[in-house]
């Protein structure tokens, strides 16, 4: 295939020249945005008289059938093209003769990829954030169920209070809440049209951009032509979210991974979602916990490769720029595969409610609940932190925990202790009586609930 630049030239591109050069293998995904970016782009140029009308419908209107003919496999991209740009400009060139040729009018490939890329990540970011409500859901599903189920909430991976597994999967589904509004932000300020930028410098032609990017769902222009054709920043930006993202699903992943060992054994994850081993008949891996928990330094990957093409460019447009969709497009995918085996191993996990309390049960994890006991009864918490820790110590040396202690052995410690200490430092008691805003108790999961469903529809 002749290239469209070749004119200045006197000799071909050296063969692999020509194929470090290409980008097809990675662009071609773009075809269906690089098409509506082009039947915008023909629809305008005749508005503006620039082309006739009847040449901008015969183009829009086999644009029309080079996506229909790519989309039910009547056409195969051409691998030897250079980038998908030159494979749709040189398949309608190739079916309507010399008038394709007025479709690169008052455009760059600059500007062209540059708007191909924005609507293909407004496509992915929406897809990804399904996906991410569909794993709310899957939470929601599974506290639901759970919202009195006890559990030992842990801090340096030491037991520590008492909370519902409710509570704890909830704390999950708010940082995938603010995954959702953080892919959104980005994809706010992504959404401006760089076309009619050209190669750096704009256009002679009395073009009209903003009625392009209407046409294209955008919510205005780039104010620039330079940065509109070598911004990169909502690729950095989405990179960091799923990122973020992922470091998200990895906190989660360890976790479940942890509960579902032996050692642990809150959760059981079903057969479908583990693996076993070849030698030990016994085992029931937690495989794909372990793959999303690996696949995060993947997409932390794409980042910083991202951000290492771009920290050195001079502006306007560099060809080290074509570098940018192998890392945004790796993320994506990762990021969509990760989702889409995670939520259904989150909706089938089968929680173990009797580990947990027994768990919980013999951590001490109502000690604070016993401190607060004697602070509202006039000690000072400082005093009674000290007597409860004496108390812990006695336990610990005797085998006991604190339920086991009679009033009398308490009473040695200190006078302050009555009947009632038992009804306070019982784990239902300790749960339901943290009722501050965002506490584990019933009311407050029950408010977390109804924010995380908001997110779900």
């Amino acid at each position: 295939m002749d290239k469209m630049w070749a004119g200045r030239f006197s000799k071909a591109l050296d063969k692999q020249a020509d194929d470090f050069n290409s980008s097809i293998h990675i662009d071609s995904r773009m075809y269906k945005q690089d098409i509506q970016g082009s039947v915008a782009h023909a629809a305008m140029l005749a508005r503006q008289g620039i082309i006739g009308s009847a040449d901008a419908g015969l183009i829009i209107a086999e644009l029309g059938n080079i996506l229909d003919d790519l989309q039910n496999g009547n056409l195969a991209i051409d691998e030897q093209a250079e980038d998908i740009h030159m494979f749709v400009e040189a398949e309608l060139t190739k079916r309507i003769g010399d008038v394709g040729k007025k479709l690169h009018t008052a455009r760059s490939r600059n500007d062209q990829v540059a708007v191909d890329i924005r609507l293909y990540l407004r496509d992915e970011a929406a897809e990804i954030v399904f996906l991410i409500k569909e794993l709310l859901g899957s939470i929601v599903h599974q506290a639901s169920q759970h919202k009195t189920t006890i559990m030992p909430g842990y801090t340096h991976l030491q037991r520590a209070q008492p909370i519902t597994f409710a509570h704890h999967l909830l704390a999950y589904a708010m940082m995938f809440t603010r995954d959702i509004t953080r892919i959104g932000d980005a994809v706010k300020r992504m959404n401006l049209s760089p076309l009619g930028s050209c190669a750096l410098a704009g256009t002679t032609y009395n073009t009209d951009r903003e009625s392009e990017a209407k046409a294209l769902g955008f919510d205005g222009i780039t104010l620039n032509s330079i940065d509109g054709v070598s911004d990169r920043d909502f690729c950095v930006e989405l990179l960091s979210a799923f990122a973020t993202l992922m470091m998200h699903l990895s906190r989660f992943s360890e976790e479940v991974i942890l509960w579902s060992s032996w050692e642990f054994k809150f959760v059981e994850l079903d057969d479908s979602y583990t693996t076993g081993s070849s030698i030990m008949p016994q085992k029931k891996n937690p495989d794909i916990a372990e793959l999303v928990r690996g696949k995060t330094g993947r997409v932390y990957g794409d980042l910083m490769a991202m951000l290492t093409v771009l920290k050195g460019l001079p502006l306007a447009y560099n060809k080290d720029m074509q570098e940018d969709k192998e890392s945004i497009f790796d993320a994506i995918d990762t990021v969509k595969q990760c989702l889409t085996v995670f939520t259904p191993m989150i909706h089938t996990m089968k929680a173990l409610p009797e580990n947990m309390l027994q768990a919980a049960q013999k951590g001490f994890i109502n000690a604070t609940d016993l401190a607060d006991y004697l602070t509202k009864k006039g000690i000072p918490f400082r005093a009674a932190y000290k007597v409860v820790g004496q108390i812990v110590g006695h336990c610990v040396q005797n085998n006991k925990v604190l339920e086991d202690l009679s009033l009398e052995e308490y009473q040695t410690f200190h006078e302050s202790f009555e009947e009632d200490l038992y009804e306070a430092i019982n784990l239902h008691t300790c749960v339901e009586s943290r009722i501050s805003a965002g506490g584990t108790g019933l009311a407050s999961v029950e408010q977390q609930l109804s924010y995380i469903t908001e997110f779900t529809v």
